[in-house]
């Protein structure tokens, strides 16, 4: 196991802006930061000034995080390519700062340019080994093997230096990527390097929004190298845009400032039809999240047995009791109750699969909706998501991947992406589509996708999901008043906050509490201090 190592000040993972006013959020595969790079090259950068301004940056980093002190003994190695050809440059300027600084590298055949760092390197006195064996020890190593585009497998001699890398007692920094990860889908290509600190270059490639790539990135970070903003457009501006959720994107969406002169009624009222006698908390949990979210007025539809129990916990709400099944399930929703008068609906936890008629009369209801939970459960029952598309109001889904799988049944097995299986199934329903996962994806059916990919494992919690629904209801609720915008990018701008806001509460709490005491009540009590966090 190699050693856990925080860095002593928080890093800055990708904020909008930069130098040149390039989204520093934004998320490639290895096709479009090929072109990128290519752009630059065309346009009369040289690759080893290139290499020269990166391995500067990464420099900058480690000796920021790692300093001499802590930290005076550092193995490098370095691949044949030009992600070697960085590992070595940052080895020589680490060398140059007092660091005792040694080289593994173990191809027998460089790029003429890696290759020319290499005896560089070995003009200088540094030591060069050909195996990890020879190394002596360290305090930090540095994956220097490969960076994007890898396609291949890694097998043999190499497969066996990945694996001494992994058997490395000390915090281990890898280049761009842990080598021997695919950069699009975050698949392991034979075996792959477990880093604790992964420093991705330029722009962040899809792998840092991939589920199964976590357990190899650690904590990530972007070394910005200053591309200009046109060699971004020419190679990105074919498709819609695919982003990473940032604290400085996500607080530009919240519902605020609120107006000096407004009332309860201006700043959204969201009807919740939630629960059933089995599953009574889900209402409650969803309730407390939509609480957080700041909506102005909060109808819940419950079960008429319930009533009274969430009437006594949530006092400032109206609580609307229904008609219920034998079972204790919402049998229909009352006549009196005028579905138009609603900013948003959200419906699904704790419903039971007994409650069709409540969802056959929110799909039909023309405001804007949310499904999740049995919801979406029932709405797989219907055998089509079309019904969606014929909705005159935006729809937010946020199923997880069963559920997913449920509506989508051929999505996910024809992508190894989950962000590019959520883009699909938003472009088949018209519905905006948030699939949950360590690394939630956010898809609108005619624009941006967007990761959140800081979640945590505290999240595995039953209960937290419905705290989601609640949060998500109350913003959609209050961001259905603005004119200007098309209603479904507001729907979007809902989803997105609340998902990051969402997962932002989680790591607060874990971090207090540790990833095994965050039920979801206390969930609930974080969300409001990460949004006068978030805001401040």
């Amino acid at each position: 196991m190699k050693s856990e190592h925080r860095p002593a000040t928080a890093p800055v993972n990708g904020a909008l802006g930069g130098p040149f006013g390039r989204p520093l959020d934004q998320v490639v595969t290895a096709e479009q930061m090929r072109g990128i790079e290519g752009h630059l090259f065309d346009a009369g950068m040289p690759v080893a000034a290139l290499m020269e301004k990166v391995a500067g940056r990464i420099t900058a980093w480690l000796v920021k995080q790692f300093p001499c002190q802590g930290y005076p003994r550092i193995a490098i190695v370095a691949g044949p390519g030009h992600n070697g050809g960085d590992a070595l440059v940052v080895a020589r300027e680490l060398a140059t700062q007092g660091y005792e600084v040694q080289v593994c590298s173990p191809a027998d055949r460089l790029k003429p340019l890696t290759a020319d760092h290499l005896g560089f390197v070995e003009y200088l006195g540094i030591p060069v080994v050909k195996s990890m064996a020879a190394l002596a020890p360290c305090d930090l190593l540095i994956d220097g093997l490969f960076g994007f585009g890898l396609e291949r497998p890694i097998e043999r001699a190499i497969a066996d230096v990945v694996a001494a890398i992994n058997e490395i007692d000390c915090p281990v920094v890898s280049i761009d990527l842990p080598s021997g990860l695919h950069t699009d889908t975050g698949a392991v290509l034979g075996t792959a390097v477990r880093a604790t600190h992964t420093l991705c270059l330029g722009l962040w490639k899809r792998a840092f929004c991939q589920d199964r790539a976590l357990t190899y990135l650690g904590r990530a970070d972007l070394i910005d190298f200053d591309i200009p903003s046109q060699a971004i457009a020419a190679e990105l501006a074919a498709g819609p845009p695919v982003r990473r959720a940032t604290l400085a994107t996500v607080r530009d969406k919240l519902p605020l400032p609120r107006q000096p002169d407004t009332y309860k009624y201006r700043v959204g009222h969201l009807l919740l039809v939630a629960g059933s006698r089995p599953y009574a908390g889900a209402a409650l949990l969803a309730a407390l999240g939509a609480r957080a979210s700041g909506v102005g007025m909060l109808t819940l539809a419950v079960p008429e047995s319930l009533r009274l129990m969430v009437l006594a916990q949530m006092p400032e709400a109206l609580v609307v009791g229904c008609p219920e099944t034998d079972s204790g399930a919402i049998a229909h929703l009352p006549e009196e109750l005028d579905l138009s008068r609603y900013d948003a609906i959200a419906c699904g936890p704790g419903l039971s699969r007994q409650a069709m008629p409540a969802v056959q009369s929110v799909l039909d209801s023309a405001a804007p909706l949310l499904l999740d939970a049995d919801g979406l459960n029932l709405l797989a029952e219907l055998g089509s998501v079309d019904t969606l598309s014929g909705r005159d109001a935006p729809t937010v889904i946020t199923p997880h991947q069963g559920e997913f799988k449920r509506l989508f049944p051929d999505q996910l097995a024809a992508s190894d992406d989950a962000g590019a299986a959520a883009l699909a199934a938003a472009q088949q329903s018209s519905a905006l589509v948030l699939l949950k996962g360590a690394c939630t994806a956010v898809a609108h059916p005619y624009g941006p996708l967007w990761y959140v990919p800081e979640s945590t494992p505290a999240l595995a919690r039953g209960g937290s999901g419905d705290v989601l629904t609640g949060l998500i209801g109350g913003l959609l609720a209050q961001t259905q008043s603005d004119a200007a915008d098309h209603p479904l990018d507001l729907a979007l701008n809902a989803a997105l906050v609340g998902a990051w806001w969402h997962g932002q509460a989680a790591r607060r709490a874990a971090a207090d509490r540790t990833e095994l005491g965050v039920d979801a009540i206390q969930l609930t009590q974080y969300l409001n201090p990460v949004l006068a966090q978030m805001v401040a």
